[in-house]
């Protein structure tokens, strides 16, 4: 089917209506008739109504002219949609009815006088463009409620082509958004996939008999037939790639809308407003975008950086702004630097966000660029009926489930990147667990993960139906159950990821697949094999590293601090000396956050009644005076670290503080997760040097978003603190860090 026999049928049609208008009298003054909705923009398929209006002037009775018109019609077989209403009605019907407002938009002369035609059609755009603040608030709720019923056309088992989202009405919807003329949308890529959708439509009617825009599995190979592809399954990738790209500009466009509604009535600037919110990147009218000065050809990991902002604020990555960083950015060098594996975890891990900013990189290229195995899994259907999403929307559904259950894991970095890569191996001859976990060690590996994060990535992606599959079809209180699972597993460490893993997975795949009752049975076999594997204390926590040479100035004074600077591998190494004592390491921490330097880890120890402190960077211009003298002055108490380091900001994570008595034998151990922010590591240290516990080894890593900081602490004269203090201490750490988290209420 093509555009010219849809406009063959719309010219039949039109001849049938002029001709009983013309047949029964119509005159060429104070009446017409008018073809709208689909019928008005020429877009008739096999089995459509024929939607028709018989308008008058308010001072014109058409008498029995509609009766003699519509018979003539009914009589030739057509589906006819009709009404009779003079100008006035016709405007209030508008403005009551959404619906038939966005009809009347496409209004289209038929007969009678083309004067009153033009009118309608000039006063209904009028309206519509003088109302639109008013009414797309309502239309949104409308579409919304569409979808919610309908499903999504590129995911549906039996997708509808004109009501599902992403399908011919959204196309219609978003025609309509661009006449307020408020917003506008990428018409060439619309106007393409909204013509492909019609030929199918065509197609499925055909097949049918009958006026239906569902495809049954039946229809599939007939259809594929019909669009000249080579089988189902090209039918279903063809069809469903129509209906993400509308989805796609859809969501693009509601985003723009909803950015013009919030901003206040009046004259518009003429500078957009940008808002810096990384080196090159803005904030511009709930966009994403480049600022003047920057140079995406001198920077590999812009794209990244944009994307990850952009998903973190649940912002859009602006198109055209992803295609000028996929073009312009240099390659990604592998394997890739710890800032851009970070940056990819932080994408990954935003909620939500990250799902129109991993669209928006589909459609411009940039996932052919960062993850070109995504190619694997694109559109492919899933075998089983469970799941709601093809295999590439349900990984990034994955993520999505899976950033909630960060807090639950110790790597929230492995967790993120196992469930985009778990089903990697979906569409291949062997079991996809099986398939995918060499695929998962070859991404691991390239991203810059060290062999334990890719053994980790590796044994998630084999494992990660093993949980489910057991407690469904074993008994969890078996010994050689729980034996069995626990050999195959391995750790502790392992048995969470796998844990949290399972549980976005099947959250990920229906609303059904995660119940209270699956649920418990998991929850029930993790805890049965954590008992099995039982709990390694790992390193005590407080051993002496390698010791560094003590400047002479620190041996003369121990109030004296030293600061050098050297460089290292995407960064640079902070080291700082001072004597020991109880709060060294949170002015060391505050000295770094207040400069603004991002810490990617730290280790502080004593060596002979010397502090010290090393801590890794992300960034290579520091000076070493500089770094003293803020030093200095925060010793000297002439800067207040901790007020400006304290002062509240909205967090995606509230802290959590928790006591870990299993982890070290001499030392007390504390576990700190929180967003990735400056300060936490000197609020941490400033808290508990308040309470006098000394701050014996610190680890500090960041995890996509999360901060996870493990502190090993003791009591000023040495010794593992008592499970009072213990308590006291955590209390102190979680107030301090909660004052520094804006209040949502």
């Amino acid at each position: 089917m093509t555009a010219h026999e849809r406009q063959a049928r719309a010219t039949a049609a039109d001849a049938l209506c002029a001709g009983a208008y013309d047949d029964h009298g119509g005159t060429d003054t104070g009446t017409a008739l008018v073809a709208v909705g689909g019928y008005g923009r020429s877009e008739l398929a096999p089995y459509s109504d024929l939607d028709v209006v018989l308008v008058h002037d308010d001072a014109v009775d058409p008498g029995p002219l509609a009766e003699k018109v519509w018979y003539p019609l009914w009589d030739s077989g057509a589906n006819l949609d009709h009404a009779v209403r003079s100008f006035t009605e016709t405007v209030a019907a508008a403005r009551e009815d959404l619906r038939v407002a966005l009809g009347l938009l496409d209004t289209r002369h038929l007969a009678g006088d083309p004067s009153l035609t033009l009118r309608l059609r000039t006063t209904m755009l009028a309206e519509w463009r003088r109302d639109a603040r008013h009414r797309l608030p309502e239309l949104k709720a409308l579409v919304r409620q569409r979808h919610d019923l309908m499903g999504e056309l590129a995911h549906a088992s039996v997708p509808d082509v004109k009501e599902a989202q992403g399908g011919l009405r959204d196309a219609t919807v978003l025609k309509a958004l661009v006449a307020t003329w408020l917003v506008d949308a990428p018409h060439t890529e619309l106007e393409r996939a909204r013509r492909s959708l019609l030929d199918v439509r065509d197609l499925v009617q055909g097949i049918a008999g009958r006026s239906s825009d569902r495809i049954g599995p039946e229809a599939w190979a007939p259809l594929a037939d019909g669009l000249g592809l080579a089988d189902d399954v090209a039918a279903q990738v063809h069809v469903r790639e129509l209906g993400r790209r509308i989805t796609h500009i859809s969501r693009l466009t509601w985003r723009r809308v909803d950015a013009v509604l919030a901003r206040p009535t009046g004259v518009r600037p003429r500078r957009p407003d940008l808002a810096p919110v990384a080196p090159g990147i803005a904030l511009s009218s709930g966009e994403v975008v480049l600022t003047r000065s920057a140079r995406p050809e001198s920077d590999p990991l812009m794209l990244l950086r944009a994307a990850a902002e952009a998903a973190e604020r649940d912002a859009v990555l602006a198109p055209a702004t992803s295609a000028r960083l996929v073009r312009e950015c240099p390659p990604l060098p592998e394997p890739w630097p710890d800032e851009a594996r970070q940056l990819f975890v932080r994408l990954l891990a935003a909620g939500r966000g990250l799902l129109e900013v991993w669209e928006t990189l589909e459609e411009t290229g940039g996932l052919e660029r960062l993850l070109p195995e995504w190619d694997r899994i694109r559109m492919l259907p899933h075998a089983s009926a469970i799941h709601r999403f093809t295999v590439d929307r349900h990984v990034v559904e994955t993520c999505i489930e899976a950033s909630a259950l960060i807090r639950h894991v110790a790597r929230a970095d492995v967790l993120m990147v196992a469930a985009l890569l778990h089903d990697v191996g979906k569409g291949e001859l062997t079991e996809h667990s099986v398939a995918g976990e060499p695929i998962a060690r070859d991404i691991a590996i390239r991203m810059g993960f060290g062999p334990h994060e890719t053994d980790l990535i590796g044994t998630l992606v084999r494992r990660h139906l093993l949980l489910s599959e057991v407690a469904a079809t074993r008994d969890p209180e078996d010994p050689a159950t729980v034996e069995s699972v626990a050999s195959r597993l391995g750790s502790v460490e392992v048995l969470d990821l796998l844990l949290a893993l399972t549980e976005a997975d099947a959250k990920a795949a229906s609303t059904k697949a995660w119940s209270s009752w699956r649920a418990g049975l998991v929850r029930q076999l993790a805890a049965r094999c954590r008992v099995a594997l039982g709990t390694d204390a790992g390193p005590d926590g407080t051993e002496t590293e390698q010791e560094v040479p003590v400047p002479v100035s620190v041996l003369e004074d121990p109030k004296a601090v030293a600061v050098s600077v050297d460089e290292a591998p995407d960064g640079a190494r902070v080291t700082v000396i001072s004597g020991d004592r109880v709060g060294l390491l949170a002015d060391a921490a505050a000295m770094l956050a207040l400069q603004r330097v991002p810490v990617r880890a730290a280790r502080a120890w004593t060596q002979d009644g010397i502090g010290v402190s090393v801590w890794e960077v992300g960034d290579q211009h520091l000076d070493e005076a500089v770094l003293r003298q803020r030093l200095q002055a925060i010793v000297e108490g002439r800067v207040d670290a901790r007020g400006r380091l304290s002062r509240p900001s909205a967090a995606r994570l509230e802290p959590t503080v928790a006591v870990r008595p299993e982890a070290s034998r001499s030392a007390t151990v504390l576990e700190v997760r929180m967003d990735d922010r400056p300060g936490v590591v000197h609020l941490v240290c400033a808290a508990l040097a308040d309470l006098e516990i000394s701050v014996r080894s610190a680890h500090v890593s960041t995890l996509g978003p999360q901060a996870v900081d493990v502190f090993y602490v003791q009591e000023a004269d040495a010794g593992a603190l008592g499970e009072r203090r213990a308590a006291e201490a955590a209390h102190a750490v979680r107030d301090a860090l909660l004052a520094t988290v804006e209040s949502s209420g």
